[in-house]
């Protein structure tokens, strides 16, 4: 059944189209099932920074100062990763490149990287994933190629000063697209198993009395047997919602549960524009979603 949120605001998916060159899509949902883009599906802003010039995996947030925030993919072998930030959705501020593991010569990447507020901390922390060849044994054999990933993590109050670098997450196997959430007074953590030998490729979720520690170890796969990436999460009615990017059938498909426990595939009641690849959602008011329907 869909569920209807409140009129005053909507769901918004922020992602990318083929390889991230032409830049950030929107699309937005009045019930969290069906989205439809906006801006006849063109870019809303393009990438400038470095020499690779890509905005994959875009992760909005909208802050407490009221401001959008943005991180991004810039490069597949760059150790930083792109900002901007914007009051409307439409008009962006110039792009930053954030250089988080500049500090670690040997990294190969920072991917997907997401921006989660930690109320008790009152900063927002920022993480991605980094492959540091020879750092972790664990996984070294079992990923793709060179690659064994680990999540790591920043924190700013401001998006100008930034703390160095930390390990978030490791728990013995390749890990990707980390996608944190507050859940009452705890957080939970989407996370993809990288294990590509013998083939994991699934979605599982961890939690934590803290958005930057302590997560435990992760579940058992919340996605069937297919393999998925880069997941978000929105409450519609009284369920969790996963959506994901089903990436070797190049669709989107969704698991949904009430209890963040027990997890039933939706992915045939979900509708999204075609070509979406790895986003995130976020609600809006209905105020902000008018201006960009005029694009």
């Amino acid at each position: 059944m869909h569920v209807s949120i409140a009129q005053d605001s909507v769901y918004l998916f922020a992602y990318f189209n083929n390889n991230g060159k032409d830049g950030l899509h929107l699309a937005y949902s009045e019930d969290g099932y069906t989205y439809k883009a906006i801006k006849n599906d063109k870019s809303l802003l393009r990438p400038v920074l470095s020499k690779d010039s890509l905005m994959r995996d875009p992760c909005i947030i909208q802050g407490v100062d009221g401001r959008f925030h943005m991180v991004w993919t810039v490069s597949w072998n760059d150790r930083g990763i792109g900002y901007a930030s914007s009051s409307d959705l439409i008009h962006w501020s110039e792009q930053q490149y954030i250089p988080v593991m500049a500090h670690e010569d040997s990294a190969l990447n920072c991917w997907a990287p997401e921006i989660t507020y930690d109320a008790k901390k009152q900063q927002y922390i920022i993480y991605w994933a980094t492959t540091i060849p020879g750092r972790f044994a664990a996984g070294s054999q079992s990923g793709d190629g060179r690659y064994n990933h680990r999540m790591y993590y920043v924190s700013t109050k401001d998006f100008r000063s930034f703390s160095q670098a930390r390990l978030l997450y490791d728990y013995d196997f390749s890990v990707i697209d980390a996608s944190i959430f507050r859940v009452g007074n705890r957080y939970a953590m989407l996370l993809k198993d990288e294990t590509k030998a013998p083939p994991q490729k699934n979605l599982r979720i961890a939690f934590s009395k803290h958005a930057h520690k302590g997560f435990s170890k992760p579940s058992a796969p919340i996605t069937g047997r297919y393999w998925a990436e880069g997941p978000t999460v929105a409450k519609v009615g009284d369920l969790w919602v996963v959506y994901f990017d089903k990436y070797t059938s190049h669709t989107y498909g969704a698991v949904a549960s009430k209890d963040l426990i027990h997890w039933e595939d939706i992915s045939d009641k979900v509708h999204f524009p075609k070509g979406i690849r790895h986003g995130t959602v976020l609600r809006i008011s209905r105020a902000t979603l008018l201006p960009l329907l005029a694009l």
